[in-house]
């Protein structure tokens, strides 16, 4: 059967991985290159026999990948942490680079180029482990998530720059013509496809679209994607930057949501392929050999970008737990890695056993990543708890204003939002509690009072009054800010009524053990809502709707009573 043999193996073997994987409690990508380490050549057992025809099946799967992230960057998200993205993200790569070349030499004795390569792939973390950890404890809107959102855009577009300098990092003085060209290139291909192809893309793809046949409009996307990379790849760049070049062109389009939708299944099926690919290259005798090294290298690697991550984000004003979250969320090797260290070595710009390094301290650090970051908000807690309060900021402060008996809205996202319109108009005394200084700016020009800092924080919860308050009404969607921030608020003040937000299903009964007065979870309204509209669509007398409803509600929020 040939490449379809091989094909089939690849699949079948992923899935193995994968769930491996999950049983663990590990991103599926680790179980990928354990199964493609699993059909490799250097493992007994079935063995992929066509080894350079999957590499080429994986340069799709690459592609594909860098085309679904053009698709998500969304440059409007970032503009609250554009500060921190742009200067911040940069600087931590360029840092982590020299960190990583630095270790490599000192620990292994890497010779100077592939140091320079290997601090390059150390400087990328995960978006997949981190979006996946996000989504797991509920806190993808946070501020301090958003940061490390805006420091994974900038670290995956960093790669773009990288695959066209790091070749010649061995030789970088006399090659600097070569890469300036290549620069030049790279930058007026942009250039030429953001001015033109924003235009003329989306509209082609609106016109095809508006055919009605899903399995066009498909096609249309992964002829765009690949063709696109074809493109590049002819003006001497990489297939995968076309691809990704392609997905910007289209982020900003309304059909960019159902063009990564689209889209997703057949970038899963083909990034299987390429990380079995970047597995089967591996040779586990490499890590039996160098277990005492790798250990101190990927302990090195975590502390170290932990290290940096952190302290870059707390000198861009980010404080209270915010440096730990970023820090150790970030402090994995990413899956771009993957991409750097495949053509570092198929190019032979980098040694087998520099290879076989890289890809086992990420796959370590990739698997030790969900542990790694739970630590986050536990040691902030040592941290903060060990270190001498430091005096509220001036900034922190209301205005003096006799604040009595009054409510405080932590947030003001859409919830908080709609709180504080229902409080104006029913002239009910309030405070806002935000840590957005861009959205704080906007509170104090519609004249709302508003305190900025974290919820969790004993000083900003005095700022605005907490000794003297009626209610706390927890509107951020940050798990870990709205469990630290009751739990300061009710040792404070324990007459205090608190309602709160639970980002997630499993959150309703924690929220219950801290003795919340009040728990809403926007699912269960929501689905609450839906079946009073139909009720009262279906005649049913307003009674009979409020009682079924009641039911439902309390079904939703306490099962065993169901």
């Amino acid at each position: 059967m040939g490449i379809a043999a091989d094909f089939i193996l690849i699949i079948v073997a992923g899935l193995g991985g994968a769930l491996v994987a999950r049983w663990l409690g590990l991103p599926l990508l680790v179980g990928y290159v354990a199964a493609g380490v699993a059909v490799g050549p250097h493992t007994a057992g079935p063995t992929v026999a066509n080894v350079h025809d999957i590499e080429l099946l994986a340069e799709i799967g690459v592609a594909l990948l860098l085309f679904a992230l053009g698709l998500e960057v969304s440059f409007r998200d970032l503009r609250a942490v554009r500060r921190m993205a742009l200067i911040g993200g940069p600087l931590q790569v360029i840092l982590t680079t020299a960190f990583g070349a630095l270790i490599a030499r000192a620990v292994v004795g890497m010779a100077m180029a592939d140091a320079i390569w290997f601090g390059a792939m150390v400087s990328l973390s995960s978006t997949m482990v981190v979006l996946k950890t996000m989504a797991a404890d509920g806190t993808a809107a946070t501020l301090a998530s958003r940061v490390m959102i805006g420091m994974l855009v900038v670290q995956d577009l960093a790669v773009v720059p990288m695959l066209i300098i790091l070749p010649h990092a061995g030789d970088a003085g006399s090659a600097l013509p070569e890469i300036a060209r290549a620069s030049l290139i790279a930058a007026g291909f942009l250039t030429a496809m953001v001015l033109v192809g924003t235009r003329l893309l989306p509209a082609l793809l609106r016109r095809i679209a508006s055919w009605g046949s899903r399995e066009l409009f498909l096609v249309a996307v992964v002829a765009a994607s690949v063709g696109i990379g074809s493109i590049a790849y002819q003006l001497g760049l990489s297939f995968a930057i076309g691809a990704f070049i392609a997905g910007i062109m289209m982020s900003e389009s309304e059909l960019s949501h159902q063009a990564l939708s689209d889209v997703a299944p057949l970038r899963d099926i083909f990034g299987l392929v390429f990380f079995v690919s970047v597995g089967m290259l591996f040779d586990p005798r490499f890590l039996i050999g160098h277990a005492g090294s790798v250990a101190m290298l990927v302990l090195v690697i975590v502390a170290g970008k932990s290290l940096i991550c952190g302290l870059l984000a707390r000198g861009f004003g980010y404080g209270n737990m915010a440096p730990w979250i970023i820090g150790l969320g970030l402090s994995q090797i990413g899956e771009f890695s993957f991409v750097l260290a495949r053509v570092g070595h198929t190019g032979a710009f980098i040694s087998k056993d520099t290879y076989d390094l890289a890809l086992t301290c990420t796959v370590l650090s990739m698997a030790l990543s969900p542990l790694v970051s739970s630590w986050a908000v536990p040691v902030a807690h040592l941290w903060l708890r060990w270190r001498k309060p430091a005096p509220p900021s001036r900034a922190l402060a209301l205005e003096k204003t006799a604040l009595e008996n009054h409510v405080i809205v932590a947030g003001s996202g859409r919830t908080g939002r709609a709180v504080v319109d229902a409080l104006l108009s029913a002239g009910v005394p309030f405070v806002v509690v935000e840590m957005n200084h861009d959205a704080l700016t906007r509170l104090g020009e519609a004249g709302i009072p508003s305190v900025w800092g974290d919820i969790g924080s004993e000083d900003i919860l005095r700022a605005a009054g907490i000794l003297d308050a009626r209610m706390l009404v927890m509107a951020v969607p940050d798990w870990h800010a709205i469990r630290l921030g009751i739990s300061r608020a009710r040792q404070l003040n324990p007459r205090l009524f608190v309602v709160a937000r639970a980002t997630a299903t499993a959150h309703v009964d924690d929220l219950r053990a801290l003795r919340v007065d009040a728990v809403v979870q926007p699912e269960f309204e929501g689905g609450v809502e839906m079946v009073r509209q139909a009720l009262a669509h279906c005649e049913r007398d307003e009674a009979e709707i409020g009682r079924l409803t009641a039911d439902l509600r309390r079904a939703l929020y306490d099962p065993s009573e169901g």
